[in-house]
């Protein structure tokens, strides 16, 4: 199951917009394809994937912790497999 929230294009206007707090995010292609999921503090994370080109969009849900986030990864990626 997909994050409930809309797509958003992986530039920096975006990331400018991204929280700078604990997260999980889902990278994906032009088309809406899930590429990845992952955890972190959520700017930093999208600096990252946009430097080295790792998806064409985003989407995200923020959390309170990290274990949190992290937790939250975990279950979302088993639930893609």
């Amino acid at each position: 199951m997909p994050l409930q929230k809309p797509w958003r294009d992986l530039d920096r206007e975006t990331i400018a917009g991204a929280p700078d707090s604990p997260g999980v995010y889902e990278l994906g292609d032009e088309s809406g394809t899930v590429l990845s999921v992952d955890h972190g503090v959520l700017r930093d994370e999208l600096k990252t994937a946009l430097a080295y080109g790792d998806g064409d969009r985003v989407r995200w849900t923020e959390t309170h912790t990290l274990d949190r986030a992290r937790s939250l990864a975990d279950d979302h990626r088993e639930r893609l497999e």
